[in-house]
């Protein structure tokens, strides 16, 4: 069941992060949802050994299932990847085929509000991704 069900538009900025030890080596995707600053939503996904692009890929795509739950019109990703925020937003080419699938994922997923956007930011800004990232991974040791 959505969290919002009433009918105003709901605009989530939704902060994420992939954290990977060694690359590839372990790793985890994270991201905190937020509505008008107010943090709705933590999630975080062990991934195993994968490399440290890939985490950061699947933290936005689950960013978009997270805010798709809460019924969100409207998403905003902020990561402090330029290159995943570059790559989603078609300004740099991808070069690693891997990781064409979930950016094509990510276009599918953000279809579904009615308006996405992709924000770069400094790390200092990701504290909250970035712990739940790392928290994740330190539980899997």
């Amino acid at each position: 069941m959505p969290l919002f069900n009433d009918l105003k538009p709901i605009e989530i900025v939704a902060y994420t992060d992939g954290a990977c030890r060694g690359n590839p080596g372990p790793a985890a995707a994270a991201t905190a949802l937020s509505v008008n600053g107010q943090v709705v939503a933590e999630r975080s996904k062990y991934l195993g050994k994968s490399t440290n692009n890939r985490a950061e890929y699947e933290a936005v795509i689950l960013a978009l299932k997270t805010a798709a739950e809460l019924n969100a019109t409207a998403v905003t990703i902020c990561t402090d990847s330029q290159l995943i925020a570059r790559q989603i937003t078609g300004r740099y080419k991808i070069n690693n085929a891997d990781l064409l699938p979930l950016r094509d994922k990510i276009k599918v997923l953000a279809a579904g509000f009615k308006s996405f956007k992709v924000v770069e930011i400094p790390r200092e800004q990701n504290k909250l991704a970035d712990g739940l990232a790392n928290k994740c991974l330190d539980s899997h040791r």
